[in-house]
C-alpha cells in the first residue's frame, strides 16, 4: 500500500472537522457540487478553480471550520500530487515521445497494411487500444482521427464503421487502466493494488472495448452514415522525418511498463512473500514510478534516437511534453483536495452508515455516484476522483480483488453518457463533421455502452473472485 494509500485510510478514521448531521452532511455535498457544476457549466470556470472553489463552500456548507476546510483541500491536494503527479508527468513524456518519433504512426500503418475488409474495424479498435495506453484521451484523438479519416476515405468505409471502434479503444483504456490519471486516483484513494487493477482492468476492458467498438460500430453506421470531412484531414506528426522506429521494437516499449506492473502483480500473488528475493526486486522494478521512468529512458533510445533525434531535440521533446499537463496536475490535485474535503467532514462515514441500510451492493453505489457526477460536471477525471472520495469508506476490509474491482466500477461510471458539456464530445463532434444529434447517436451512446457493459463485467468478476 503506498503512504498516501496510508494517509487516505488514517483520515477516514479520523474525527471528522465537523459535527455536522447526517442531513446537514448530505446537503452540504449536494450544495458543493452543485457549486462545482454551475461554475463549470454556467460560468465556463476552469475546473482547478471551480473544484478549489466547491471544496470551500462543501465545508461551509458543512459547518467546518474555514481553516480546517482550507487545510483539508491543501492536504489532499499535496498528497494527491505527490501521489500521482510524477506519474501522468513520465506518461506524458512517453506518449510524445510515441508521437514525436513516428512510433505511433508505424504501429498504425503496419497494422492497417495487414487488415482490409471486415478486418478493419478490429484492427482500428486495436491500434487505439495499443497506443491509448500511455496517451492522454485527447492526444490520442488527435493521433488517430488523421488516420481514421484517411483510411474511411481511401477504402470507401462508413467514417462510423472506422471511428467509433478507434474511440472505443481510446475511451475504455483512459477510464479503466492505469497510468490514466482517474484511474490511478482512484487506486490512491481507495488503496488499491495497481498491478491487481491493471490485471483486473485489462480482463474488464477487452470484452467491453469489442462490444462497444466493432460490434456497436455496425449499428452506428447505419444511424449515421456520413463521408469523411475533406477539410479535417491534417498533417500527420511524422510526415517530416526521414526514418522512425521499427513496429516490433515500438510495440515492446509501449508495453513495457504495462508487463513489468503485471510480473509484479503476479508474482505477490504466486510467491506472496515480502522477505522473498525474486518478489523483492519485482516489487521494486514494478511498481508504477519505475516501470513507467523505465520505459522513458528506453523510449529516449528506441523511439527517440531510432527516428534520428539528437540530444537537443530529444530534451526539447521531453520539455514541451510537460507544459501541457499542467492543467491536467491541477485539476487532479484539486480534485483530490476536494476528496480529502469530503472525507475530513465525514462524508465517507455517513456513506458507510447509509450503505449498511441499502441492498446495494458497494461496487454498484460506487458506479452509480460516478454516473451522476459523470452526467452534471462532464469530466470523467472529476468523476472519478469525487466518486472515490466518497466510497473510499467502503473498501476497508475488502479484499484485494475486490478493491481493484471498486476502482474499475468508479472509471465504469465516470465515462456515462457523454454529453454537451464534455469537452471530449465537442473535440469527436468537430473532427468527424457531425450535428449534435449525430454526435449523441454516435459518440455519447457509445460512452453509455462502455459504461454499462463495464459495471456488467465488474460484476461479474465479483461473484468469481
Amino acid at each position: 500500500m503506498t503512504s498516501l494509500s496510508v494517509e487516505i485510510l488514517a483520515a477516514d478514521a479520523a474525527e471528522p472537522i465537523t459535527s455536522a448531521g447526517n442531513a446537514q452532511l448530505g446537503i452540504a455535498v449536494l450544495a458543493g457540487i452543485a457549486v462545482i457544476v454551475l461554475l463549470i457549466t454556467k460560468f465556463k470556470l476552469h475546473a482547478f478553480l471551480a473544484l478549489t472553489i466547491g471544496s470551500l463552500a462543501l465545508g461551509a456548507f458543512a459547518g467546518a471550520p474555514l481553516a480546517d476546510t482550507i487545510k483539508s483541500f491543501t492536504t489532499g491536494l499535496g498528497n494527491t500530487v505527490a501521489g500521482v503527479g510524477v506519474l501522468i508527468a513520465l506518461g506524458a513524456i512517453l506518449g510524445k515521445l510515441l508521437a514525436d518519433s513516428g512510433g505511433a504512426d508505424q504501429i498504425v500503418d503496419t497494422i492497417l497494411a495487414k487488415a482490409s475488409g471486415r478486418a478493419m474495424p478490429w484492427a482500428m479498435v486495436l491500434i487505439a487500444s495499443v497506443i491509448g495506453l500511455p496517451l492522454f484521451f485527447e492526444v490520442g484523438i488527435v493521433l488517430l482521427i488523421p488516420v481514421v479519416l484517411l483510411v474511411a476515405k481511401r477504402g470507401n468505409y462508413s467514417l462510423m464503421r472506422i471511428g467509433i471502434p478507434a474511440l472505443a479503444g481510446l475511451s475504455v483504456m483512459h477510464g479503466l487502466i492505469p497510468p490514466h490519471p482517474g484511474p490511478l486516483v482512484a487506486i490512491d484513494a481507495v488503496g488499491a493494488n495497481l498491478g491487481v487493477t491493471l490485471a483486473l482492468g485489462l480482463v474488464v476492458a477487452i470484452p467491453t472495448v469489442i462490444i462497444a467498438g466493432p460490434l456497436f460500430s455496425r449499428y452506428a453506421a447505419r444511424w449515421v452514415d456520413i463521408p469523411a470531412p475533406e477539410n479535417m484531414i491534417p498533417v500527420r506528426p511524422s510526415e517530416d522525418l526521414e526514418k522512425r522506429p521499427g513496429f516490433g521494437v515500438t510495440v515492446a516499449t509501449v508495453l513495457l511498463p504495462v508487463v513489468l506492473m503485471l510480473v509484479k502483480a503476479l508474482v505477490d500473488i504466486v510467491v506472496d512473500d515480502p522477505e522473498n528475493g525474486v518478489q523483492k526486486v519485482t516489487d521494486v522494478i514494478g511498481s508504477p514510478l519505475i516501470a513507467l521512468l523505465a520505459a522513458v529512458l528506453v523510449a529516449l533510445l528506441t523511439l527517440g534516437r531510432a527516428a534520428g533525434f539528437t540530444k537537443e531535440r530529444l530534451s526539447t521533446t521531453v520539455e514541451k511534453s510537460l507544459a501541457p499537463i499542467a492543467g491536467v496536475l491541477m485539476i487532479v490535485g484539486a480534485g483530490g483536495g476536494f476528496k480529502q474535503t469530503l472525507i475530513d467532514i465525514g462524508v465517507g462515514q455517513m456513506i458507510l452508515e447509509f450503505s449498511e441500510d441499502w441492498s446495494i451492493p458497494a461496487l454498484l453505489l460506487a458506479w452509480l455516484i460516478a454516473v451522476a457526477i459523470r452526467l452534471a460536471t462532464g469530466s470523467a477525471t472529476v468523476a472519478t476522483i469525487s466518486a472515490a472520495g466518497l466510497v473510499a469508506p467502503l473498501a476497508e476490509g475488502m479484499s484485494t480483488s475486490h478493491t481493484a474491482l471498486l476502482v474499475l466500477a468508479i472509471g465504469a461510471g465516470s465515462l456515462f453518457f457523454s454529453h454537451v458539456n464534455d469537452a471530449g464530445f465537442w473535440l469527436v463532434k468537430e473532427y468527424f463533421g457531425m450535428t449534435v444529434g449525430q454526435t449523441v447517436k454516435t459518440w455519447s451512446v457509445m460512452e453509455t455502452i462502455i459504461s454499462v457493459v463495464g459495471i456488467g463485467f465488474v460484476l461479474l468478476l465479483s461473484l468469481v473472485l
